[in-house]
């Protein structure tokens, strides 16, 4: 027996999660950029050391990896647009297979982190 897909309805999860966060993640970094300096930090759960918010500035891409050069941002802005374009057309397809909904989940968390 084969398993129906609701494509429309793993549609509309992917562009609300990917919504949520973007929205969540420029809303936090505004937060921090206007009421933080450079350096400063707070923990989540009173003092605690176990979860903290740093301000910290990335010039470049993940974990800080930097391209240098006059073409380093250039080759970045591309890499990230061929990275969102691919990621996009990849959940497109894996929307219309019948797997479970939570894979879905997880790569439309990563389309919206990138």
């Amino acid at each position: 027996m084969k398993e129906e897909v609701n494509v429309q309805q793993r549609q509309w999860i992917v562009v609300a999660i990917v919504v949520a966060v973007l929205i969540i993640d420029q809303t936090v970094k505004y937060w921090v950029k206007t009421n933080m300096t450079i350096g400063e930090s707070f923990g989540l759960f009173g003092d605690s050391e176990w979860a903290r918010v740093y301000f910290i500035e990335n010039p470049g891409m993940a974990f800080g990896l930097e391209f240098g050069g006059r073409n380093g941002k250039l080759f970045l802005s591309v890499f990230r647009i061929f990275a969102v374009s691919f990621l996009g057309f990849y959940i497109f397809k894996l929307i219309r297979m019948p797997i479970k909904n939570g894979l879905i989940v997880c790569f439309a968390l990563i389309l919206a982190g990138a």
